[in-house]
C-alpha cells in the first residue's frame, strides 16, 4: 500500500508575529496617508506618495522639490489631522524628495560635449601665451582634461 505524503503548510498560515507586526505598520502608513491626502487640495494630495511616522517625526514622501515646498504650508494642517491617528504626539514634519531613490528617470541622460582636438589644440596653445600663472595652468589642466575625455569616446 503506498504510503500518503506528509501534508504540506503554507508559511503565511503559522502564526508569525514578525509578520503581523509588518502588516501593522503598512496598514498605519496607509491610514497615515489617506488621512493627510485627505485634509489637502486635491492638487497637493495627488503628489504626497507616502507617509509614515518615525521618532516622533512625520515623514512625507513626494517627487519634486516644487511640491515639498508647497506642501510645507500645511505642515500644521497635517501634523493636526494625525494627532488622533498616532499613540504618541507627533512634533515635526519632514518632507522627503524620492525621484532620485526611485530609479524615476526624469528625461534623457544628458552627455557632454567634447570640443574637437583642433580646438583643444588651441586652448593648449593659447594658456602658453597666457601672463597670468593661475589662468594659464587652469587653461592647461583644462586641456589635458578634454583631451583625455575625447580619447574615451
Amino acid at each position: 500500500m503506498p504510503q500518503k505524503p506528509p501534508s504540506f503548510k503554507m508559511s503565511l498560515s503559522f502564526k508569525n508575529r514578525t509578520m503581523a507586526y509588518f502588516y501593522s505598520q503598512i496598514e498605519q502608513q496607509q491610514r497615515i496617508l489617506q488621512c493627510i491626502r485627505s485634509v489637502l487640495p486635491e492638487t497637493l494630495a495627488k503628489q504626497v506618495r507616502h507617509c509614515l511616522i518615525r521618532d516622533k517625526k512625520l515623514l512625507v514622501y513626494t517627487d519634486s522639490a516644487a511640491w515639498a515646498s508647497q506642501l510645507r504650508f500645511y505642515n500644521s494642517t497635517m501634523l493636526a489631522a494625525i494627532a488622533p491617528l498616532t499613540r504618541a504626539p507627533v512634533e515635526v514634519m519632514q518632507i522627503k524628495i524620492m525621484a532620485g531613490q526611485t530609479g524615476l528617470i526624469l528625461g534623457p541622460k544628458r552627455k557632454a560635449k567634447i570640443p574637437s582636438t583642433e580646438k583643444i589644440e588651441v586652448i593648449r596653445n593659447h594658456s602658453l601665451t597666457v601672463s597670468d600663472n593661475q589662468l594659464r595652468l587652469a587653461l592647461l589642466r583644462l586641456s589635458t582634461t578634454l583631451e583625455r575625455l575625447s580619447s574615451k569616446t
